[in-house]
């Protein structure tokens, strides 16, 4: 997964942090769960709350496990084909049970945790601490070339630049479009690079899925009434009968 926090890291991150940072965190993202009490509505206790969690997370999961008892998938990690068809089974659940993919996730995550923040500074500084706590490795030195060019922007403006100055803050975001360049970063190329992203992944679970399966297989032929079975090819699991 170390490559796949580097897309992540150089890419994805690095225009929703750009896109936020303009638009003063207005950007809208579907949430895991909507809005459980709008402002028009009576407030909720909390064993409601509770409640309406439980059933709402209860719900989702039976619309994944759904899909997943329909779809074929074969568990081979090093076959492309088999990765890709795992992929786009796992893009079909979050689909259809409205889940947040990565890029989603990293997107909900910036704009919830920077949202009115008044100023560029604590804007950029905010995304280091979500990066680090994130886990994600800023590999190419991204956000120090940021802050450089907000440095850059101030000492013309000769004040602290605030996410309201629409003029100024057009000044950095052209600034930033010299650092994307510089990083060999193109926003029209996001999408392949989240596709390479999702087919990691893939590949990941599907590693992982096979070594708990080999490993499930081998406990139970060393039981006395399978002693004489032979391990099955893990590629020829069919894992709806198993849900």
């Amino acid at each position: 997964m170390a490559l796949a926090a580097r897309l992540v890291s150089r890419s994805r991150q690095l225009y929703s942090a750009q896109a936020a940072l303009a638009n003063g965190g207005a950007t809208q993202v579907r949430l895991y769960a909507k809005e459980a009490a709008p402002g028009d509505r009576t407030p909720v206790n909390g064993d409601d709350l509770l409640k309406g969690i439980f059933f709402e997370v209860k719900k989702k999961f039976e619309t994944a496990l759904g899909v997943l008892k329909k779809e074929k998938i074969t568990i081979d990690p090093d076959d492309p084909a088999a990765v890709s068809r795992y992929a786009q089974v796992m893009k079909t659940v979050r689909q259809k049970a409205d889940l947040l993919s990565d890029s989603e996730r990293i997107k909900y995550t910036i704009d919830t945790f920077t949202k009115g923040i008044p100023d560029a500074r604590t804007y950029l500084n905010t995304l280091q601490e979500i990066r680090i706590k994130s886990g994600l490795i800023d590999d190419m030195g991204a956000e120090a070339m940021m802050m450089e060019a907000l440095e850059k922007v101030e000492k013309e403006i000769k004040k602290p630049l605030l996410r309201s100055d629409k003029k100024n803050m057009g000044l950095l975001l052209a600034e930033f479009e010299k650092i994307n360049k510089k990083l060999g970063i193109r926003k029209e190329d996001l999408p392949k690079i989240e596709e390479e992203l999702e087919l990691e992944i893939a590949k990941s679970e599907l590693t992982e899925l096979k070594k708990e399966c080999v490993e499930a297989m081998e406990v139970q032929l060393k039981r006395e009434e399978f002693k004489d079975e032979e391990m099955p090819d893990v590629k020829k699991l069919d894992i709806r009968n198993f849900l």
